[in-house]
């Protein structure tokens, strides 16, 4: 299950999946916050919500890596604006389908939300990230 889920976390995980275009244009480069919380109907306890920081290098939000798990495809990516959405199937240990979007609020702050289903369980995350400034 702890694969499943750092699968589904990276699956979510908003950066891979906004095309350069729109990341180019939506995404300042610097030190940002990303607060994730997830939710799984029929566990006997929800997890705190988890913050973590990231330098995000201009090369980086320019590039866009997708990661680079054969067994989850990216399909159905859009984006409208400042909302991107995408959906993921993945095969073999960690089956399922999901979907995804990120709304971008200007150039430093964003919010979004995944859905996975596996294994007969749902499993939704959202998401909120700003930007704090240069890195150091």
């Amino acid at each position: 299950m702890n694969k499943w889920i750092w699968g589904v976390l990276l699956v979510g995980f908003p950066l891979f999946f906004t095309s350069p275009a729109v990341a180019a244009d939506a995404m300042k480069p610097g030190l940002w916050e990303i607060t994730t919380s997830v939710e799984m109907p029929g566990m006997p306890f929800q997890a705190p919500p988890q913050t973590m920081r990231h330098c995000y290098t201009a090369q980086e939000v320019k590039e866009q890596p997708v990661p680079k798990d054969e067994q989850c495809k990216v399909t159905d990516l859009k984006s409208s604006g400042s909302k991107v959405t995408w959906k993921v199937e993945c095969k073999g240990e960690m089956a399922g389908k999901g979907e995804g979007e990120i709304i971008y609020q200007g150039d430093s702050a964003y919010e979004g939300k995944t859905r996975m289903q596996t294994q007969g369980m749902t499993m939704a995350m959202k998401y909120k990230a700003k930007r704090l400034g240069e890195c150091k």
